[in-house]
């Protein structure tokens, strides 16, 4: 039986961008493609249906929160959950690669690794490269995770997104993804992905030295949590 991909697309005011983001999956073999609009003020919803998405509407704000509400769209018979930003830095073709060690059943969860692919010159700043080494680093040492990265281009398979009970609202989601998988001992690959600036609209965490800051210190505690969580 083939498999059933859903892609989730959590949003916030990418009015801009989001309808690139859709169009470059044009012809991708997805069978549900979910926006989690999180309380965007702009017109991000109408931008997201009228290039063909479904629309769930999550008003409480955070990134966790956002993909949250979208697993809970995910349809009956989804066998795997794809993950991706809507500011169209994430390239759409990389979306079979993703999928491939799933499908080969070599993978439960697989990370798109900016680090290791071809990154536009600027689409990383300093400070998220910086952060990525620390946390990286930390995954390994405290729970023999190895990663270069905890990038937001993510497919897992279903069954073992159900078994790892997800349930950060913000920023800590990836790393308590990655964290959850290691201690749950499933199968995690990492594959070199494209990654370009965002083409249009602000970046939320990035974009400023005080969501660069809240962020490393929410992904900080998420570590710390789950460490002494033993």
């Amino acid at each position: 039986m083939p498999e059933r991909v859903a892609l989730i697309i959590p949003a916030l005011n990418e009015e801009e961008t989001i309808g690139l983001t859709l169009d470059g999956l044009r012809g991708q073999p997805l069978a549900q493609i979910i926006v989690a609009d999180n309380g965007s003020t702009d017109r991000t919803a109408q931008a997201a249906r009228a290039h063909g998405a479904q629309v769930v509407q999550e008003p409480r704000r955070g990134y966790g929160q956002a993909c949250l509400a979208g697993i809970a769209a995910l349809e009956a018979g989804i066998s795997i959950v794809v993950f991706m930003d809507g500011d169209a830095s994430d390239d759409p073709a990389d979306l079979p690669h993703l999928l491939a060690p799933i499908e080969r059943s070599e993978a439960d969860l697989v990370i798109g690794s900016r680090v290791r692919g071809r990154c536009e010159p600027g689409a990383l700043t300093p400070q998220q490269r910086f952060g990525n080494r620390v946390f990286t680093f930390l995954l390994r040492i405290l729970f023999g995770a190895r990663a270069t990265d905890l990038g937001p281009f993510r497919a897992i398979r279903r069954a073992a997104l159900d078994q790892l009970g997800m349930a950060d609202t913000n920023y800590g989601w990836t790393i308590e993804m990655q964290i959850k998988a290691a201690r749950k001992g499933l199968r995690v690959a990492e594959i070199p992905v494209n990654y370009r600036k965002r083409r249009g609209g602000k970046a939320k965490v990035a974009g400023s030295l005080r969501g660069s800051i809240f962020a490393g210190a929410k992904i900080s505690w998420i570590v710390l949590r789950y460490w002494l969580k033993k």
